[in-house]
C-alpha cells in the first residue's frame, strides 16, 4: 500500500532556457515548479473573471 494520491498530474511544459534561468535566479531551482503552479493558477483566475 502506497500513500494516497495528491491529485497531482505530471505534465511537460517546454520553456526557453532564459525564462528558467530568470525563475532560478529569483527563487532557486528547487522552487521552480511551485512558481509555475502559482503563476498558472493566478492566470486562470484572471481569465475566469467576468
Amino acid at each position: 500500500m502506497g500513500r494516497p494520491s495528491l491529485g497531482i498530474i505530471s505534465t511537460t511544459v517546454r520553456l526557453p532556457g532564459a525564462i528558467l534561468a530568470r525563475i532560478d535566479a529569483l527563487l532557486g531551482p528547487n522552487r521552480r515548479a511551485q512558481f509555475i503552479r502559482e503563476a498558472v493558477e493566478r492566470e486562470l483566475e484572471r481569465r475566469e473573471k467576468p
